[in-house]
């Protein structure tokens, strides 16, 4: 590590500050009123600064007085530090307004295209500066990726309980049948048992909607599926191609909005998923994750 010479540590940016004003303004009555302050305390300022470096940056023989070539010198090498400052500034204070960044978000797969995108469009189109990762998994993940700092926020079901995770209720999804819309029960008021001998498609384990369908009452049956998939959208992929059914959320139904699937409510199957908006409980939010986070609740609300 570089070791700094304690006499320099007396200069500070108000120094530079007040030496480049008067370069520019070619006053110091001039540099004064560019700096907000009275002329005799830009005097001093430049004073501290002369008895600090031991010589005079101005000659003071000449009306008004002019920079010396050491001060000319001092100048050349300082003024790039100026510009990065007031860089490094605007940007902070963008950052701060919200106008730059990068948002990540995690979600589930049947969170992203009735709830996240739509409101991430809107968020996004407010703040042209700003960018965006949307990562889509399960809720587990999600969430041990917000404890980890990987992601600022996700918005997914109830996922592992820890101190370091607050879940916040944002909406409950009825669960309802899978099925192409050509399928003999589209269209028609079903109950569980008009699913037997039908073919079923599950999700593995791990997933949030599948341990909701094994912590519940349903008969065994519909729980030992022939074919489990690992993630909702190759389950509907098979839905479609009309290789089986499946129970899922309405919303998980309706990810793509496919003509070809539809959700049919099952009138003996009372069950809903809850989604959560998943944050840091020991970690603050930035800015532009806490703006979205309010977003997200301001749609909760309406």
């Amino acid at each position: 590590m570089m070791k700094l010479n304690p006499e320099n540590l007396n200069i500070n940016l108000r120094h530079l500050r007040a030496l480049d004003a008067v370069a520019r303004e070619g006053s110091f009555a001039s540099a004064a009123k560019r700096l907000g302050i009275v002329p005799s305390a830009l005097s001093e300022l430049i004073r501290h600064l002369e008895e600090t470096v031991g010589a005079a940056l101005f000659d003071r023989n000449t009306r008004p007085p002019v920079m010396t070539p050491l001060a000319l010198s001092f100048m050349a090498e300082t003024a790039h530090l100026l510009a990065d400052i007031d860089k490094a500034v605007t940007r902070l204070r963008q950052s701060a307004g919200l106008e730059l960044g990068v948002l990540k978000i995690g979600a589930s797969p049947s969170a992203i295209s009735e709830l996240v995108a739509p409101l991430l469009a809107d968020f996004l189109a407010e703040r042209p500066m700003v960018h965006c990762l949307v990562h889509d998994d399960v809720a587990e993940t999600l969430a041990q990726m917000v404890i980890e700092g990987k992601l600022d926020i996700a918005v997914a079901g109830r996922a592992l309980q820890s101190p370091d995770l607050a879940q916040h209720e944002l909406m409950r999804d009825d669960f309802g049948l899978a099925c192409r819309t050509d399928d003999m029960l589209a269209r028609k008021r079903i109950k569980l048992d008009d699913l037997q001998d039908r073919v079923l498609i599950g999700l593995a384990s791990q997933t949030g909607t599948q341990q909701l369908l094994e912590d519940s009452d349903l008969p065994r049956w519909l729980l030992n599926t022939r074919i489990n998939a690992h993630s909702t959208i190759a389950q509907l992929c098979m839905v479609r191609a009309g290789v089986g059914l499946a129970l899922l959320p309405q919303n998980a139904v309706n990810l793509f909005n496919d003509p070809k699937i539809l959700f049919v409510p099952v009138s003996d199957l009372r069950l809903q998923r809850i989604l959560f908006v998943l944050e840091p409980k020991k970690r603050g939010l930035s800015p532009l994750a806490r703006a979205f986070v309010n977003k997200i609740k301001t749609f909760r609300v309406e």
